[in-house]
């Protein structure tokens, strides 16, 4: 099992690291008191329960002392449990304006009524044990919500960083039937030749070869396919350099079974060699 350790100043991002590391995988616990170390692993091994990555966020809502948090290592060391700590961090002036424009309070200073500056030097007094044993640490301080997560997901997901964390789906469906209202881009090709009017070919869809041929037959299949490729070349990085999570593609035709099908697969195909990993689905394939 991976165990990453997540944790941080308050207001340096570590919500946006942990639905990040869900995004890709990982079985998140927020808040976790470092005393609950060791029963949180032994949950997470026994089993039905046994996971393959597990994200535990520390801060100082459930850790109260430096001693408290060395412990809690220590414990894991003992135990022979490897994990990895990824801290998040900015200056003192960034995070006292991201507080200043949420109008929230720090967490201590609720507690413990002092000022969030006062908050901010003993929160890095407490949290210091994780800093400096921290296998990677962001500073986020010029880093927007998206750069953030695409940080953390360059760093954690295999084959691919953030490019492969937005889960792209490709979906074909037919006009006549309704727009999917999932979708988030909608590309139509009713403007291309209809198989619908080939005797041999009515009956048929877009996952048969002879559809395939005879749509991309067509010059203007062709060059159409193209300008929706140079627009997705263009435009799919945009999407993952502003953190969205998932994005749908839905390409429709009249009836939804053969112009759309056909493009759906040449387009899922492109998404692939580009380095995403797109899910394919037909929706009105079967009306």
């Amino acid at each position: 099992m991976d165990l990453l350790i997540v944790s941080g100043l308050s207001g340096a991002g570590k919500s946006v690291a942990m639905n990040a590391l869900e995004d890709i995988g990982f079985f998140c616990i927020d808040n976790i008191p470092a005393g609950l170390l060791p029963s949180i692993m032994a949950f997470s091994k026994a089993g039905d329960n046994q996971l393959k990555r597990v994200a535990l966020s520390m801060d100082v809502r459930g850790c109260r002392s430096k001693e408290e948090i060395e412990q809690g290592l220590e414990q894991l060391d003992q135990q022979g449990i490897s994990y990895e700590i990824l801290f998040l961090d900015a200056p003192d002036d960034v995070l006292m304006r991201r507080y200043s424009e949420t109008r929230r309070r720090h967490p201590i200073s609720i507690a413990e009524g002092i000022s969030t500056r006062e908050a901010f030097a003993k929160e890095r007094q407490i949290l210091q044990p994780l800093k400096e044993r921290a296998n990677y640490t962001i500073n986020t301080a010029l880093l927007s919500t998206a750069q953030n997560k695409e940080r953390v997901c360059d760093l954690f997901l295999k084959n691919g960083g953030a490019k492969s964390a937005m889960r792209l789906n490709i979906l074909s469906f037919g006009f006549k039937f309704g727009i999917p209202p999932e979708a988030d881009l909608v590309l139509d090709v009713r403007c291309l030749p209809n198989p619908f009017y080939v005797p041999e070919l009515k009956h048929k869809t877009g996952l048969d070869q002879e559809v395939v041929d005879f749509v991309m037959g067509h010059p203007e299949a062709q060059e159409l396919l193209r300008r929706y490729e140079n627009f997705l070349d263009y435009a799919l990085p945009l999407y993952v350099k502003e953190g969205k999570s998932q994005l749908t593609i839905a390409v429709g035709c009249t009836g939804g079974k053969h112009r759309s099908i056909t493009f759906a697969r040449k387009i899922a195909e492109f998404c692939e060699e580009k380095g995403y990993q797109p899910s394919t689905q037909h929706r009105d394939s079967a009306r």
